[in-house]
């Protein structure tokens, strides 16, 4: 019999506490949530002032049966689940399934997996947080509400199997807007002239970009005010009017809150959201490393706050000071958003010394690159600014003026350890300038006009659609990675070399959706309702209060709508393909794995096909036309017409006009093609 009963939710977070207590305390995971709320309906009473209806999850009837059992033997129960509402939750589901005595059950949490942060968690308990529960509790349930009510419209209209939800529907929206905004975007002519000039004493070359004229900025948007300027300062003087020095300091980022790493994981290391946060659980819950067992090696990765412990703080100057030396570090503190929960730190290692390198052999390879991230940017964000010594000088041709900027890095600072990645196409560079002095003359080596267009705004990646879904306050921490698997799950949106882009079945669900629940799937409710769970988990509102406020309008509108739907078909897009067995022009129609043409006469006629793409290069091989199709992941290769019967092109990269095919390259890809012709001709075969 155990003194103690711990109950955490997963194996390895068990194993990794284990041995931090003694030998009459027992550790238990509970996998996950025990409780839910049922599959098959709705689950909610509405009528009895929405209570819940939670079940026990099929499956895990063996489980809570143990789990009563070790909580009956105990002298005392520790619900040691996540700390955040979501891990309160579990913790309050565990509490009502075990039905011990309040006084035995009790609540603990820590923020890292370290031996001092569970035996303090142990002496300092707690009981459940209600208001976190609650929450948690909103969350679901209007999510449930939302969800259930509105995807019948959607099964109705378009195709069973379908789903809506008030953060994916919304997110989907701003994939679709995007889409919408890239197509009717006009480009616009602009032009930059560059003038390639050399200082005649140390014979160096450097470029002035064209800035205006008599010191007043000038655009210049075609080819005829182009030619004006270049006729006027062809056989100028290029004379230096004036050379600005300064210094400049650049800071580091702050440590990651769970939206950052997401974003920097997908920048640098090309990891997609579910696959950042599986490995960085896995860092969290525990890592077997030599000498010192299994520990946890980051703190709690599910967090919005960029605040640190003071004894993370300590750890850090001392390593950096021992490492680097004194003038590297800079004691500071980050401003946290005022949105943020702040429950828990921002994501850092629990060991300052345990560099990367030292405990390389021990981790993945994947688990290694992301724990190199997470080290390296908290250690940067306790690091001095990097400083560059800039120099801005202007040039006059005639009344013309040009400008050229230059910088060289003075003294690294953090960079030496690390540099936050950007969208941006453009990166920082370092650009000198010769020694330049007012007054003097540079010697004209020629111009460069050169012709220009804006370009429409880019497409969203998952780091830029997490960026923009925190800006507008949709969803939180926990619910980045799970809404854009859904999504793309779904079918919704596709990644295309990284880019996300609504699919033809993602822009119909997003134009019924928007055009009949406006009030719902749009930005500033969804971030509204996301201020309200954070009042209740304040204590600040009452759960139902807030779910009786919004059901009342959502089920008028949710009746209105499918009044004014009952009698709207949907019609199928007509392609300019003819059914070869009954002539009639096909149709688009979707299916589990997307669009595919289907004859418009079923039943009488029940002919359906794949649609075949096709790019306008022929195959380097044999000249027959070259198909696009896609793996198991979606991804696009290219293949011959003719494969495999008289050719066998196949590559991973478009062939381009005139270039020769390298058989070696696509071994790979013939493999896992050739397994999936095997299991269909043995299907007819059957």
């Amino acid at each position: 019999m155990a003194d103690k009963l711990i109950i955490v939710e997963s194996p390895a977070k068990a194993n990794t506490i284990k041995k931090f207590l003694g030998g009459s305390t027992k550790v238990v995971a509970s996998m996950g949530h025990i409780r839910d709320l049922p599959k098959s309906k709705l689950g909610i009473d509405i009528k009895n002032d929405f209570e819940p209806e939670y079940i026990n999850i099929r499956g895990k009837g063996d489980l809570i049966k143990t789990l009563k059992k070790d909580a009956k033997q105990a002298k005392k129960v520790y619900l040691a689940t996540d700390p955040d509402r979501e891990g309160e939750a579990i913790a309050w589901h565990l509490a009502n399934i075990l039905k011990e005595d309040e006084n035995k059950i009790t609540r603990v949490t820590f923020n890292e997996i370290t031996k001092t942060a569970v035996q303090n968690a142990i002496k300092q308990p707690r009981n459940i947080d209600v208001n976190l529960v609650d929450a948690q509790q909103a969350r679901r349930i209007l999510d449930r509400i939302v969800g259930y009510k509105m995807s019948p419209v959607l099964w109705k209209k378009v195709k069973r199997g379908l789903s809506a939800g008030r953060v994916q529907s919304v997110a989907v929206k701003l994939i679709v807007d995007r889409e919408e905004e890239i197509e009717k975007f006009i480009p616009e002519e602009y032009w930059n002239i560059y003038a390639n000039l050399q200082d005649k004493e140390t014979k160096k070359k450097f470029e002035a970009k064209f800035y205006g004229k008599l010191g007043k900025k000038l655009d210049v948007h075609n080819e005829k005010e182009v030619k004006e300027i270049l006729e006027n300062i062809e056989k100028a003087k290029y004379v230096v009017s004036e050379v600005k020095k300064g210094e400049r300091k650049r800071t580091p980022a702050p440590p990651f809150t769970t939206s950052t790493m997401q974003q920097e994981a997908s920048r640098k290391l090309g990891f997609t959201l579910k696959k950042t946060m599986s490995i960085a659980q896995g860092l969290y819950e525990g890592i077997k490393i030599p000498e010192k067992g299994t520990i946890g090696l980051i703190t709690y990765m599910r967090t919005d706050s960029t605040r640190i412990s003071e004894e993370a703080r300590t750890a850090a100057k001392k390593h950096i000071v021992e490492t680097y030396g004194e003038k590297y570090y800079e004691n500071r503190y980050y401003r946290t958003s005022k949105d943020s929960q702040d429950a828990h730190e921002g994501i850092r290692p629990t060991y300052a010394d345990l560099e990367p390198e030292i405990i390389k052999e021990a981790l993945s390879k994947d688990q290694y690159k992301l724990y190199k991230l997470i080290y390296n940017r908290f250690m940067a964000s306790q690091m001095s600014s990097a400083i560059y010594d800039t120099m801005s000088v202007t040039i006059k041709a005639n009344d013309y003026d040009f400008k050229a900027n230059g910088q060289t890095i003075k003294f690294k600072g953090f960079m030496t350890l690390y540099v936050e990645g950007t969208d941006e196409k453009e990166q920082e560079a370092e650009e000198t300038l010769p020694e330049l002095k007012e007054s003097q003359e540079v010697k004209l080596q020629g111009l460069n006009p050169k012709q220009s267009f804006t370009e429409p705004p880019s497409r969203y990646t998952e780091a830029s659609l997490v960026k923009a879904l925190e800006e507008k306050g949709i969803g939180r921490p926990s619910t980045y990675s799970p809404t854009i698997t859904t999504i793309l799950e779904r079918r919704y949106i596709e990644k295309i070399q990284k880019q996300l882009l609504p699919t033809e079945l993602g822009k119909i669900v997003n134009k019924l959706l928007t055009e009949n629940f406006s009030d719902v799937i749009n930005v500033e409710f969804t971030a509204e309702i996301e201020n309200e769970f954070d009042e209740i988990a304040e204590g600040k509102e009452e759960w139902k209060q807030m779910i009786r406020k919004f059901y009342g309008p959502f089920e008028k509108e949710i009746e209105k709508v499918e009044k004014e739907l009952e009698h709207v078909k949907l019609e199928d897009e007509v392609s300019d393909v003819q059914c070869e067995k009954c002539g009639r022009m096909m149709v688009y129609k979707y299916g589990r794995y997307g669009r595919f043409l289907a004859c418009p006469g079923y039943p009488e006629c029940k002919n359906a096909k794949p649609i075949v793409e096709t790019i306008d290069v022929p195959c380097p091989k044999c000249g027959a036309k070259v198909q696009v199709r896609k793996t198991k992941r979606r991804k696009n290769y290219y293949i011959c017409e003719n494969n495999p019967s008289s050719c066998d092109y196949i590559s991973w990269n478009k062939p381009k006009k005139g270039e020769k095919w390298n058989p070696e390259e696509a071994e790979e890809l013939k493999k896992e093609t050739s397994e999936k012709t095997k299991k269909k001709r043995n299907a007819k075969k059957k």
